[in-house]
């Protein structure tokens, strides 16, 4: 039997494509989706001050049951890292709790110990349930 030069040629092609395609396709990176919250929940303080400890228990709360709306951050303008928060969003005093909308334009602004319960009534300003 007589052997087609132009078949083994073809034939050789499609093993190579077979075996280099699938190897040189990349994936397309994911959009990573940003959760969108209702409400930026921004404590500004410190581990070291006894008003701002009292807040840890609140912040932990209002993550943990409006986790899913409310975005908890915590800054410890007492430290090199949290400092800049300080100067940026110019607080006097500690602690000092800041309420972004979701457009991150802050809609309240509290200086001191806040009770949960008046949190909460701010948090439901934005729609927060």
């Amino acid at each position: 039997m007589k052997k087609n030069p132009l078949i083994i040629v073809f034939l050789s092609c499609l093993v190579l494509a077979a075996v280099i395609l699938p190897a040189a396709q990349v994936e397309a990176p994911k959009k990573q989706e940003q959760k969108t919250y209702k409400v930026t929940f921004i404590e500004l303080g410190s581990v070291r001050c006894i008003p701002c400890k009292k807040m840890m228990p609140i912040m932990e709360q209002i993550e943990k049951e409006y986790g899913d709306q409310v975005k908890v951050v915590f800054h410890d303008v007492w430290t090199k890292e949290g400092k800049p928060y300080a100067t940026k969003h110019k607080i006097k005093l500690i602690p000092t709790q800041i309420f972004l909308d979701k457009e991150g334009k802050e809609y309240f602004r509290h200086v001191g110990f806040f009770p949960k319960d008046e949190l909460v009534k701010v948090l439901k300003q934005q729609g927060v349930k």
